[in-house]
């Protein structure tokens, strides 16, 4: 049986460019770990209430997990000026610098689009993140992507032999099939892919899918795998 968590907290972590927004779900008492997720792009509107972003805390935090949720800086009510994924990288830094701070536990990373790009290069190398989930990533040539230069690349992944889940939509103009299945390939095991069929980038009418998909995934690969 999955824990159901409601507790909420509010609060400010003290990032390199000031204060960062951020929501805290509270976990279990013996929870086993704690998680962060990260937001799409801020400047095309993502920021910690993104549905993306609230299913993949649900579904962390159901098992337990105290979830972890804020705005890089300039989004929100967060400090500072968005910084083309470079300092956004030292806001993840900070986030798992207080859930390890605050837990002492093991730590989980999962971000969306945006997120998943500049997360995934302070997560992989990071001792303490155990596990790493990437949603929607933008697998699509820097040069073509609106979003943002010099963000997309994930050459961190190249030696991260933690595991990894990544999530798109089959329909994803960012990620497209032969794109994704090319990076995947290149990366270290453990890994796995999957393409959640009629979903586009943001998972229109697919949120509960990709729910459970990163539920499913957790258990197997985490929960199961830490058990005694």
């Amino acid at each position: 049986m999955l824990a159901q968590n409601s507790t909420i907290r509010s609060l400010f972590l003290e990032g390199p460019a000031g204060r960062l927004e951020a929501l805290l779900n509270a976990g279990a008492e013996n929870a086993a770990y704690a998680a962060v997720v990260c937001h799409p792009h801020p400047l095309f509107g993502g920021t910690l209430h993104n549905k993306v972003v609230f299913h993949t805390m649900k579904a962390l935090n159901s098992f337990g997990f105290p979830v972890l949720r804020f705005n890089f800086r300039g989004a929100g009510l967060s400090q500072g000026e968005h910084d083309h994924g470079n300092g956004e990288v030292e806001d993840v830094r900070t986030a798992l610098d207080w859930l390890d701070a605050e837990f002492h536990l093991p730590l989980v990373f999962a971000g969306f689009s945006f997120g998943a790009a500049v997360g995934l290069r302070a997560a992989c190398p990071d001792a303490r993140v155990m596990a790493s989930i990437g949603v929607g990533i933008p697998a699509i040539p820097v040069a073509a992507h609106a979003e943002a230069p010099r963000t997309y690349a994930f050459d961190s992944l190249s030696d991260c032999v933690k595991p990894k889940l990544f999530v798109s939509g089959a329909r994803d103009p960012y990620g497209p099939r032969a794109k994704l299945e090319a990076l995947i390939a290149s990366l270290p095991e453990p890994k796995k892919l999957i393409l959640i069929e009629g979903a586009d980038h943001f998972f229109e009418g697919r949120l509960r899918e990709l729910r459970e998909t990163i539920e499913a995934w957790v258990r197997q690969e985490i929960v199961q795998k830490s058990s005694p």
